[in-house]
């Protein structure tokens, strides 16, 4: 018999792989060419074996370093994105060479969670995503560093890659790291801990389970994992977190067995649109709402009426993303309005039939239709 997530992991088709930094890179920064080949010689196997893949690799920063002779990480913005453009040439070219010895066909996506933000854009990538898929290609992601700044900056490529998941409707996203999963404690300094095999629920405990920052090359802990795993398991996407280093780690995934930490998928796949306003959406402002308006939208899927907002936060237009929050600042969902925020002040807390002597005109009953709103509790 099966353990929970196995069949999960057996059946999925399209699957977004993450590698970070120190899965590609030696401790001074340099690239590790024995596990760059390891790595694409593992992808390409389960390639050809009829799945989908799409590869979010992080090593461009570092691989910048190491053509540069850098011992230590750039600090400023500007000394990111420069020693980036000089790594991003020579790791894309490091796959492609590889990739090509396998008769693999490779493209580079570089992304900004601008790009996501944006509806437009965001069909924009994905329809350029789905083609490439189509066409036999890995796709090769990475964030636009050289052009990012912190505003659009997704921080790290544990998030990246659960969305473009998310993104590209994937069956399963694989997290591959220097560390074997998830454990008890820090199995660094505590020889008990015990590694998680299956996480059913990401709760407070789980969350208080993840430590600080990971390597000094790489932007991401066990945390920015737990948050992926969150975007991931909340759009119907199982992930598991593994060691890149672990001898045919894909392989025993896609196999079905579990090499490091699966965290299990809620039942139901949010569709494309309301996984964009719940993740890849900006948010222009919030609207708070009583008790009776947080459990229609909560637990009976309602949509957001006049008569449940207690009050609005911030300057947004009709067809902007909003938080629904609640009275203890507690986000509930995220939805797109049909008014402006000066208008639903004038209509907070009244019923839907005052609308029209309200503001002269009602061009809908709801303030966020049920269609447009997407719980993220």
């Amino acid at each position: 018999m099966k353990a929970l997530g196995q069949e999960t992991l057996a059946s999925a088709k399209r699957i977004v792989i993450k590698v970070g930094t120190s899965s590609l890179t030696h401790e001074n920064g340099k690239l590790n060419l024995l596990k760059i080949e390891k790595l694409t010689r593992e992808i390409a196997d389960i390639h050809n074996r009829g799945l989908e893949v799409i590869l979010v690799s992080s090593g461009a920063i570092g691989a910048g370093m190491g053509k540069m002779g850098f011992v230590e990480k750039p600090k400023t913005i500007p000394e990111k994105q420069a020693t980036a453009a000089i790594g991003q040439g020579i790791l894309l070219h490091m796959y492609e060479k590889l990739f090509n010895e396998y008769g693999q066909v490779v493209s580079q996506v570089l992304l900004t969670r601008e790009d996501l933000a944006a509806r437009k854009r965001y069909l924009n990538a994905r329809n350029a995503l789905l083609t490439l898929i189509r066409w036999n290609t890995i796709p090769i992601i990475n964030e636009n560093d050289t052009l990012a700044v912190d505003e659009i900056r997704f921080g790290d490529n544990d998030t990246l890659a659960a969305l473009v998941a998310g993104l590209v409707d994937a069956d399963l996203l694989i997290i591959l790291s220097d560390i074997d999963g998830l454990y008890s404690c820090d199995p660094r300094t505590n020889k008990d801990a015990e590694r998680l095999r299956v996480v059913s629920e990401i709760d407070d405990k789980i969350v208080e389970l993840a430590g600080g920052s990971g390597s000094d090359l790489g932007t991401g802990g066990m945390m920015t994992k737990i948050l992926a795993a969150k975007i991931a398991i909340n759009s119907g996407i199982p992930m598991i977190i593994a060691n890149s280093s672990e001898r045919g780690v894909l392989q025993q995934i896609v196999e079905g067995n579990i090499p490091g930490t699966l965290f299990v998928s809620k039942e139901n796949k949010l569709h494309s649109r309301k996984r964009w306003i719940a993740y890849g959406s900006d948010i222009s402002g919030r609207i708070v709402v009583d008790a009776g308006a947080s459990k229609a939208i909560v637990l009976k899927g309602k949509s957001l009426l006049p008569i449940g907002i207690i009050d609005v936060q911030g300057q947004f237009e009709m067809g902007n993303v909003v938080c629904v929050i609640d009275t203890a600042g507690t986000e509930l969902a995220r939805g797109i309005v049909n008014y402006s925020s000066q208008e639903i002040k004038k209509i907070k807390g009244h019923n839907t039939q005052e609308l029209e002597e309200i503001l002269g005109y009602k061009d809908y009953d709801e303030v966020i239709h049920r269609d447009n709103l997407t719980v993220k509790v």
